[in-house]
């Protein structure tokens, strides 16, 4: 696809980024067939090929424009596009900066303003998300059905169980582990941190957590803050560096949505002299908790499904089959300790969630949603297994099947060690 810049992006190092992606394009669509929104909607506009050409246009005019502003808003950046595409169209900074762009040069109606604002503020900062939630939990008996599956159950804010006895005190790839947390992911849920700590324990991995870094900065990411996005990271690298620079053999987190952006500190700060190489270095060691594991180390754990124990389903996030390019990953652990699972139709398809996007899109996100826990019920699992906090959340509260983390459900079926 030839491209030719505005003056504006001519000194740009982002606008080049996504010139090459611009011009890998081929127009040959096989993207639209994978994208949810371009399922739903139907519209050349709503999939990434119209999506490319938009961005095109404001990367030569100079200038963005509300029609382009509202496509773009209803991408889920699910990445699917890129797992499809032939060409290898960098489509995740393309969009990334096409979204800068339009935030730089439009502005938006008050109540999204302020609905944003809120968002950016509130999640990141940890403790007014917790004290909402906290409020909702408590009004949770007497709210109405819809509401009340919007709100997530109480869990334990840590494990008490006393850490198993290790059964691998050698011979592990991974021997000391940056487990970062922080976030609302603890508020959430703190059963998938807390079981994740529990198995490399098992395993004689040592757990290290810096309790100074807050949000990974994906939420500001996700609303096109990339200021406050690279402020983040700066913040987060300065508080891992007294951990980095003891030594770590992985940065670790159990949100797969997190780890997405976890590898892209390299390309955020790429134009930072101070901080370029320290975030490539961080991001060179993220790892997915699903790559810590093996068939051979479930064997090695014991972990093994209760009896009688019925299907499940597995839902892959998007973020963690394409966004970190690690499908079918998940499955073969499953399998090794002995869980049954249901053929699941239509597993590449985003279930809506998308960090903010079930937020700041509920009406696209329901439908999405409701597609895919057709998909997932269809063969009437007992439960539905994921590896994304917000997909998790998502998924919850559209129906009564519990859903969990993965890591979750082998951490309860982990035998009790022996001393």
């Amino acid at each position: 696809m030839e491209t030719r810049l505005h003056p504006r992006f001519e000194h740009d190092p982002a606008a080049r980024i996504a010139e090459q992606a611009l011009r890998n394009c081929v127009h040959c669509g096989f993207c639209n067939a994978t994208c949810p929104t371009y399922q739903e909607q139907g519209d050349e506009l709503d999939g990434p090929r119209g999506r490319i050409y938009q961005i095109k246009e404001v990367l030569e005019s100079g200038e963005a424009n509300a029609t382009t502003r509202t496509h773009l808003d209803r991408c889920l950046t699910c990445l699917n596009c890129m797992t499809t595409c032939p060409s290898g169209v960098d489509y995740n900074h393309l969009v990334a900066m096409g979204r800068e762009v339009v935030e730089q040069d439009l502005e938006r109606p008050l109540r999204e303003r302020l609905l944003r604002a809120l968002l950016v503020r509130a999640l990141p900062a940890g403790w007014p998300f917790r004290l909402a939630l906290g409020l909702g939990r408590l009004a949770r008996p007497v709210l109405p059905a819809t509401l009340k599956r919007r709100v997530p159950p109480a869990h334990a804010a840590r494990s008490t169980a006393r850490p198993p006895a290790s059964v691998a005190a050698s011979g592990f790839e991974y021997g000391r582990v940056l487990l970062l947390g922080g976030c609302v992911h603890d508020a959430i849920d703190a059963r998938i941190n807390a079981a994740l700590r529990h198995l490399l324990a098992r395993l004689g991995v040592e757990v290290v957590e810096v309790g100074a870094a807050r949000c990974c900065g994906a939420v500001e990411h996700h609303l096109a803050f990339e200021a406050r996005t690279r402020a983040r990271v700066r913040a987060n690298l300065d508080a891992w560096e007294p951990v980095l620079e003891r030594g770590v053999d992985a940065v670790v987190s159990t949100a797969s949505g997190c780890g997405v952006l976890l590898r892209d500190y390299g390309h955020l700060l790429a134009d930072d002299p101070a901080y370029a190489d320290r975030a490539a270095r961080l991001a060179a060691k993220v790892r997915d908790p699903v790559e810590l594991f093996d068939a051979g180390t479930i064997r090695t754990l014991g972990i093994r499904a209760p009896a009688g124990h019925p299907p499940v389903a597995w839902h892959a996030p998007c973020t963690l089959q394409h966004g970190q390019g690690l499908p079918g990953r998940v499955e073969p652990l499953l399998h090794a300790a002995g869980f049954e699972l249901v053929p699941v139709v239509e597993p590449h398809l985003c279930c809506g969630s998308a960090g903010t996007y079930s937020i700041l899109q509920p009406e696209m996100a329901g439908r999405l949603r409701q597609r895919k826990l057709d998909n997932l019920e269809a063969s009437g699992p007992a439960r539905i297994v994921t590896a994304n906090i917000g997909c998790q959340t998502h998924l919850q509260s559209g129906t009564d099947t519990p859903v969990e983390h993965w890591i979750t459900l082998l951490g309860r079926s982990l035998p009790e060690a022996t001393t």
